[in-house]
């Protein structure tokens, strides 16, 4: 039994199509998503680009806004400068990734799990969050430099100019580069190995010709990700002032001149084309090529024991990069209760102030968080579940399109999206005459459209486990449609349905790009825009870090949460099974 609705076929004008019988409630449903997503996703990011190829004050179209955008030499410029800072961010985050992945998949490593998971956290905070104190630890008189040049007489300009973003970006995204090629070194044959060492191959000549190139796959994506979320940031390149990239130079277009100026409208485009390019060439690189190995016995890599001094070097590195990867986060909390810290390595004393002005004079912004975020996350959710039950249980017409249009969301930038509801929203005025755009809604709204895509493929994957078979037996015993999705399919999607939940919360609670540009006011503003805004003076950065490190806390539990929900779900379904 298929347990999908049977189809019948039809002709029309000699072309041969499938019609799928489906009920009235699942065209429905189809109907209310695609509508939602028509409004909120694709009529916002479909007006920026329309305004970008149309001519100011007569709405022809034409392409003298990029004529204009590339004989202005800033806007090459920052073209350029965010290309070299994406590019150069995942060369550091690659140096930072594949010595991890490789000394705690090929070898007996002990403490591997803690290294991994430990990897794993710089993406719990958002970049932004942990750039003040990257330079308070690595700036010109950060407490790095203070020492270096009381000991050698020397300074390193780690945080100066771009490579400052570069050196930020990278300690925060080289987890997607360190877990994809962990994944892909597991599951190398380790027959390949045996093969290349039998034939001679050995050390640094067999990581280079054999192992490398089969892990390949996995590396160009955790790039190609890395890549794409340096490329579009916004709030990180804002607080060091580096605003000569492609990101800030749209945000300050819009809040500086207008919603009507075309020329945040063509950076916007090239942000999406640009995201959408690097996505294609890293597919186009691995097109045409095998990585495919057989396993036999057992796959992955054969894990060998660490010499003495291998030892040695091998958990000195780790060391020395965890400490790296960790100083964003060690110096946020040592920042979050310093007095005074300027020209010294370490604060001039502690206090618990800035904590109880956060939660005095800053509750606002938590309550606003949590508020948003459980809505959106509730949003994504329903999307999510809807989406991959039609997808998957139906055979409805086009229910395809459904599941691109959701997860083409990826594509879009925050600050792209941002300034599409500004445009899109703002002439449409409620009663009162207050402009749609600046409904604290509207920012609920761009939160969830951000992150279907997770939830959707939380739900997508929990659904592919469900045998359709109970949903057939509870069918032929008399449920309909609708009971059997309520009292079968739901229950036991629900792990998945709560981790895309939690997921979707923790990555709305800390989004920036797209709030900084649709907050109107502090009362409507939520935690990621507190803590920017109080990052802005130097007087704020002491409530600005304890704001971040409840940020920090609050994604941590939220990520905690979701492995623990899979975890329990997966127990119970075996249980079950």
């Amino acid at each position: 039994m298929s347990g999908a609705l049977p189809a019948r076929r039809w002709t029309f004008g000699g072309l041969s199509a499938w019609r799928a019988s489906a009920t009235p409630g699942q065209i429905a449903l189809a109907l209310a998503i695609f509508s939602f997503l028509l409004a909120f996703l694709v009529v916002p990011v479909a007006t920026v680009i329309y305004v970008a190829f149309t001519e100011r004050g007569t709405g022809a179209l034409t392409l003298v806004n990029f004529q204009d955008f590339f004989a202005t030499e800033l806007f090459v410029r920052s073209l350029w400068n965010s290309i070299w800072v994406s590019l150069m961010t995942v060369a550091f985050a690659s140096v930072i990734a594949l010595p991890l992945a490789y000394l705690t998949t090929r070898f007996e490593f002990r403490g591997a799990i803690i290294v991994q998971t430990l990897g794993f956290l710089p993406l719990v905070m958002p970049p932004f969050v942990g750039a003040v104190a990257m330079q308070l630890l690595f700036g010109r008189n950060g407490s790095v430099n203070l020492l270096l040049d009381e000991w050698f007489d020397v300074k390193i300009p780690f945080m100066e100019g771009l490579w400052g973003v570069v050196f930020v970006e990278a300690l925060h995204y080289f987890p997607f580069i360190l877990v994809n090629l962990s994944v892909a070194l597991r599951a190398i044959d380790r027959s390949m190995e045996e093969a290349a060492q039998n034939l001679g191959a050995s050390g640094f000549r067999l990581f280079r010709r054999i192992v490398l190139p089969l892990a390949t796959p996995g590396y160009v994506a955790g790039s190609a990700l890395v890549f794409v979320k340096v490329f579009d940031d916004l709030a990180t390149p804002l607080l060091l002032n580096a605003k000569d990239l492609l990101a800030p130079q749209a945000y300050l277009r819009v809040t500086s001149i207008g919603v009507s100026d075309p020329m945040g409208y063509v950076i916007s485009v090239i942000l999406i084309v640009s995201s959408v390019l690097a996505v294609w060439l890293s597919t186009l690189s691995m097109k045409g090529k095998d990585y495919a190995t057989t396993q036999r016995g057992g796959g992955g890599l054969a894990r060998r024991k660490l010499a003495g001094w291998q030892a040695v070097a091998a958990y000195g590195v780790v060391g020395f990069l965890l400490l790296l990867v960790l100083a964003p986060h060690i110096g946020l909390l040592i920042l979050s209760f310093a007095t005074v810290w300027s020209f010294s390595p370490l604060p001039d004393g502690y206090t618990l102030t800035h904590y109880a002005r956060v939660f005095d004079d800053s509750w606002v912004y938590i309550k606003n968080t949590l508020v948003y975020a459980s809505i959106a996350a509730g949003i994504d959710v329903v999307l999510g579940a809807a989406i991959a039950y039609l997808v998957l249980r139906t055979r409805l017409v086009g229910r395809q399109w459904l599941d691109w249009l959701a997860t083409a969301a990826l594509a879009v930038p925050g600050v792209v999206l941002g300034i599409g509801y500004l445009r899109t929203f703002y002439g449409v005025t409620l009663p009162g005459g207050q402009p749609l755009a600046t409904l604290w809604i509207m920012i609920v709204l761009a939160l969830a459209i951000r992150r279907v895509p997770y939830a959707l493929r939380a739900c997508f994957s929990a659904l592919q486990q469900i045998s359709i078979s109970l949903e057939e037996a509870a069918e032929n015993l008399g449920a309909s449609k609708g009971r059997t999705v309520r009292r079968i399919v739901l229950p036991l999607m629900m792990g998945g349905v709560l981790a895309g939940f939690v997921t979707s919360f923790a990555t709305a609670a800390v989004e920036l790009s797209a709030t900084l540009m649709l907050v109107q006011s502090n009362s409507d503003a939520p935690l990621a825009y507190g803590v920017y805004v109080f990052m802005q003076s130097a007087s704020g950065r002491g409530p600005g870090a304890a704001l971040g490190v409840v940020a920090v806390v609050f994604v941590a539990l939220c990520t905690l949460a979701s492995h623990l929900l899979v975890e329990r779900s997966q127990r119970s379904r075996g249980l079950e099974l």
